[in-house]
């Protein structure tokens, strides 16, 4: 690439970064998604004088470069526990749903491209039939949705790619085979492909996972430790792969298990660090990747020969398959909810029957130790679906839950990049319209139902969390935290080093900060939130208190860097425990961080 190139190329994506993070500004005061307003600003960029005309962007680079740390970063933040409840839910959705668009608008496409062989139009499905949740995710946590509700968003979009690529290559190996002259495909063997490339993913996506976390435990530096997490989606994808596998679904699970396993193994360090700078390196790659899915558009546009299939017949065939693909989620998702109800009550039911049996060998198993034990495992795992199951019934979301999850089936990312992976062999005779028709589905399903969902959720009155309910759980949950570190000042054996006496003193100090916590999340779950009814209470106080002493603190630091008395490295050490209590008592102020 030539010096005048690459200063364009570096030119436009430091403008495209500024305006990743204006639009992401004025998105929450307009109350509108911001991939929304980058596919347009995109859209309208792409004409701009002195744009170049011919701008693509490699689907390699999406599918290899930014799609694995993109699944990875949104794989970390789901929560396992939740995952694990709503499988069901999510598996639907993400398989059956996706196999289901892939193979009805196929037909259709089939139908409508008299040159287009059945395999390749099933290969346009698969590009069209995966979800994007990032508009809808971003929106519903703004304005409330059921936790579960947004769980199973995320985690249907996690897989669904999985899915969709799969079945992509598949349905791509078919059409080449077809062209080359074989009239008949092996769908047994397709199936098997499906079933390996799953299997195969997920335990690469464990053995990967595994790994690392193990790794990554033994580093004591949160810089060294973020650093090796960046390289994690790319160990996933790249080795599933190679095996034939799935290397979206082994990045998801490598990310499921970092995730859940960080809290245990990881520092608190690291852990800040990690979540901080994923979450930068997801909102760049996300936004960026909308911006140029309308950047894009023109020369989709214009490379679409006039004479095989115009281009405006091309965006009237992707309206309609945005059609299709919305009716065919709404009459999909109804029966799914209406299934999952039932389901749910034959398993209390069997949970119930479950309970009856181990109270049955209760009196036989005091008197033999092996039964006991058989015993005891079986009562943890009641007791784990008994707490699955009221987690499940206290977050169900409804029929108005089922509208807004039908409504939720916005097409992104995945979508964008697929479509252009499509081969120029033959086998896809209407390549450039397939990919226009696959655009002008992810664009009007990001205008239509991301400009619409605000509206709809409001309308709908769906609400999510009782605010007042999580603060008594949040300070219940202190509580037990809090009487668990009590109890280790109240051992006999509270020594230091040397068999020194530690200082009652000192002993109360910890003690007070240790309760601190419980105490002021009561408050706020006896008194409300606001500012007023907590003002005057010993703890607020404290607080405040506490905070005009940082206050004069950081102005005193700030007086000797200036000065330069002291060396830079002291200054910063002053500065970060400066930074830590002040976010500790943010975070007793405000713990649902908004």
């Amino acid at each position: 690439m030539d010096s005048p190139q690459f200063a364009q190329f570096a030119a436009l994506g430091v403008i495209g970064i500024v305006t990743i993070v204006v639009v992401a500004a004025f998105s929450k005061k307009l109350g509108v998604a911001s991939p929304l307003i980058l596919v347009v600003l995109g859209i309208g960029g792409s004409y701009l004088p002195g744009f170049p005309a011919d701008f693509a962007l490699p689907p390699e680079v999406i599918l290899v470069g930014l799609l694995p740390p993109l699944l990875y970063a949104a794989a970390i933040n789901v929560p396992l526990v939740d995952f694990r409840r709503n499988l069901n839910t999510i598996s639907a959705l993400s398989v059956l749903l996706v196999v289901a668009s892939a193979f009805i608008t196929g037909s259709l496409l089939y139908l409508i491209f008299p040159d287009l062989n059945f395999a390749a139009a099933v290969a346009l499905g698969a590009v069209i039939s995966p979800t994007d949740a990032v508009a809808a995710t971003s929106l519903g946590k703004r304005l409330g949705l059921p936790p579960r509700l947004i769980t199973i968003l995320e985690g249907e979009s996690l897989v669904n790619d999985a899915t969709a690529l799969v079945l992509l290559r598949s349905a791509v190996a078919a059409a080449s085979a077809i062209v080359a002259g074989v009239t008949t495909v092996n769908i047994g063997g397709v199936i098997s492909d499906f079933g390996f490339a799953v299997v195969v993913a997920i335990v690469v996506g464990l053995v990967i996972g595994f790994v690392t976390v193990f790794l990554r435990s033994k580093l004591r530096d949160p810089v060294l430790d973020t650093a090796i997490s960046f390289a994690v989606p790319f160990i996933a994808f790249i080795p599933a792969e190679e095996l034939g596998a799935s290397g979206v679904l082994a990045v998801v699970v490598a990310g499921l298990y970092a995730g859940h396993s960080s809290a245990r193994h990881f520092t608190p360090q690291a852990r800040i660090s990690e979540r901080l700078n994923w979450r930068t390196a997801q909102f760049v790659v996300e936004n960026g990747v909308f911006l140029l899915m309308g950047l894009q558009i023109r020369r989709i546009v214009e490379s679409v020969d006039p004479k095989l299939f115009p281009a405006i017949d091309s965006v009237y065939v992707g309206l309609l398959m945005t059609a299709v693909i919305i009716g065919i989620r709404f009459l999909f998702v109804g029966p799914l909810l209406w299934w999952l109800q039932r389901h749910n009550e034959h398993k209390e039911r069997r949970n119930r029957r479950f309970a009856q049996a181990i109270e049955r060998v209760r009196g036989r198993a005091s008197q033999d130790a092996r039964l006991e034990r058989s015993r005891q495992r079986a009562t943890r795992v009641y007791n784990r679906r008994a707490t699955d199951l009221t987690q499940l019934r206290e977050e169900g979301f409804g029929w108005k839950g089922g509208v807004i999850l039908s409504w939720s089936g916005m097409r992104g990312v995945v979508t964008l990049a697929a479509a252009q992976s499509l081969p120029a062999d033959g086998s896809f005779p209407y390549r450039e319209q397939l990919i226009l028709v696959a655009f002008t589905v992810a664009i009007t399903t990001l205008l239509l139902q991301g400009g619409t969902l605000p509206w709809l959720i409001r309308v709908s009155g769906i609400r999510g969390t009782d605010r007042a309910a999580d603060r008594r759980e949040l300070a219940t949950l202190l509580d037990a935290m809090s009487e668990a570190g009590v109890s280790v000042l109240e051992s006999p054996r509270l020594e230091l080093p040397g068999d020194d006496v530690v200082d009652p003193e000192v002993i109360e100090r910890v003690r007070h900060d240790t309760l601190l916590g419980a105490e002021s999340a009561w408050e706020r779950a006896e008194h409300g939130a606001g500012a007023d009814a907590l003002v005057n209470s010993p703890h607020q106080q404290y607080r405040t208190l506490r905070r005009e002493v940082l206050r004069a603190e950081r102005e005193a630091l700030l007086d000797a860097r200036s000065a330069g008395t002291y060396a830079s490295r002291i200054l910063s050490r002053a500065q970060a425990m400066l930074d830590l209590e002040e976010t500790r008592l943010e975070q007793i102020d405000n713990p649902s961080g908004s």
